[in-house]
């Protein structure tokens, strides 16, 4: 059984604003009956783009309701750029928290001021534009991208409490693995700087290289029961040794060249062939 906060369940048993705004100028409507939850946004704006007024419908459990009054509570008398600002977590602060299978209830919420503020400005959401991923609950890659970033998920079962992905058949499983392996690899790559110098004395070469194999190399190749040392760098030339179940792996070489010598001109410098040595 979920445990509710008292903010939660007094916006579920007493919601706000339930209807339909007369006259709305900005309509967003995110999910459907099929998938078990849909909420239908109504907002009036007025000239100087201040929300003057707020409603919503709703289909879906209590935190759904829930997240759905809070956000009408939220938005009513703010300026668009303010609401433009509005994230799930911010819905779910407001809320006192949400248990985390819940989550997903804020961000269809935030996605459905999304869309009404796009409505109003009569743009399209570059949200739809992406690939469907989950076709149980029509939910995009650029969507499943975005949560992954957003709240820092770090597994498919956080994906599916924040965006109902994978919650249904499960066919899309192995695909919400793969965008969250890239969208992992994109920010460690991202949190990388760029310390190559144009022109290097050995020294500094050889303290770049060791960093490199320390942070990531080392520790992939650890994963599989190898390892590998660094012997030398002559020039361009970087000599290393494999050990563990590295050195007698048939694909040694391939280990060498496509991942070591890849990760390497990545991180220290393009011109770098890697070569097996003996210490």
């Amino acid at each position: 059984m979920w445990e509710y906060t008292d903010k939660v369940k007094e916006h579920f048993l007493h919601p706000r604003n339930v209807g339909e705004v007369k006259d709305a100028n900005g309509v967003g409507e995110v999910g459907s009956l099929a998938c078990g939850d849909a909420l239908k946004l109504t907002l009036k704006v007025d000239e100087n783009e201040v929300i003057t007024d707020a409603q919503f419908k709703t289909f879906g459990c209590a935190s759904a309701i829930a997240s759905s009054s809070a956000l009408t509570e939220m938005v009513k008398g703010m300026k668009l750029v303010e609401a433009e600002k509005i994230t799930n977590e911010d819905i779910a602060e407001f809320l006192g928290g949400l248990p985390k299978e819940k989550m997903h209830c804020s961000v269809m919420g935030r996605e459905a001021l999304e869309a009404a503020i796009a409505d109003y400005r009569g743009v399209k959401l570059p949200m739809a534009e992406g690939e469907v991923v989950c076709e149980c609950f029509g939910v995009t890659d650029l969507e499943v991208k975005r949560a992954i970033q957003e709240s820092n998920l770090q597994t498919v079962e956080e994906i599916t409490n924040f965006t109902k992905a994978g919650g249904g058949c499960g066919k899309c499983q192995d695909r919400l693995e793969e965008i969250l392996h890239e969208v992992r690899q994109d920010q460690v790559q991202a949190a990388i700087p760029d310390r190559r110098p144009r022109r290097m004395t050995t020294i500094q070469k050889i303290k770049l290289i060791e960093e490199a194999l320390e942070r990531e190399i080392r520790p992939a190749l650890r994963k599989d029961g190898g390892d590998i040392e660094l012997i030398d760098v002559d020039g361009d030339t970087v000599i290393v040794s494999l050990r563990g179940s590295c050195a007698s792996c048939m694909k040694s070489q391939t280990t060498l060249k496509e991942y070591v010598e890849k990760r390497l001109r990545e991180q220290v410098l393009d011109t770098l062939t890697v070569e097996e040595g003996r210490a």
